[in-house]
C-alpha cells in the first residue's frame, strides 16, 4: 500500500486518480507529478514498485504544499482577511457567500438550516 504524507492512498485506483486523494493535488498536478517521476498514469497503486512510490513521495513532498501545511495556510489566509475587516473576511465572519453569489435563495450549505421568523402556525 501507498502511503505518501501520512495518507494511503487506495489500491485499486489508477495512480492518476489515487494521488488527487491528497489534499492539495488535483487532476492537473497529479499528471505532472506523474510526467516528472515517469510512473506510467495506468498503472494501479497496488502494482507500484517501492522505488517507483519513493520517487512520487519525494517529488511531492518536496515541489508541494499539501494536507496539514496548506489546511494551516488557508486557515491563516482567512483568519488574516477577517482580521484585517476586508469585505471577503467579513463574508466569512457572517457566514456568508464569498465570492458574490446571490443569497435572496440558494446558499443553503452556507447559511445553514431555513429558520421562520415569526409564529409558525394558526391556531
Amino acid at each position: 500500500m501507498a502511503r505518501i504524507s501520512g495518507v494511503d492512498l487506495p489500491r485499486d485506483k489508477r495512480v492518476e486518480i489515487g494521488l488527487t486523494y491528497l489534499y492539495g493535488i488535483g487532476r492537473t498536478s497529479s499528471k505532472k507529478i506523474l510526467s516528472q517521476t515517469g510512473v506510467s498514469p495506468d498503472t494501479r497503486i497496488k502494482d507500484l514498485t517501492e522505488d517507483e512510490v519513493a520517487r512520487l513521495r519525494e517529488v511531492v513532498d518536496h515541489e508541494y504544499v499539501i494536507e496539514g501545511d496548506l489546511r494551516r495556510e488557508v486557515n491563516l489566509n482567512i483568519k488574516r482577511l477577517m482580521e484585517i475587516g476586508s469585505y471577503r473576511g467579513i463574508r466569512h465572519r457572517r457566514s456568508l457567500p464569498v465570492h458574490g453569489q446571490r443569497t435572496r435563495t440558494n446558499a443553503r450549505q452556507r447559511r445553514g438550516v431555513r429558520r421562520t421568523v415569526g409564529s409558525r402556525r394558526k391556531k
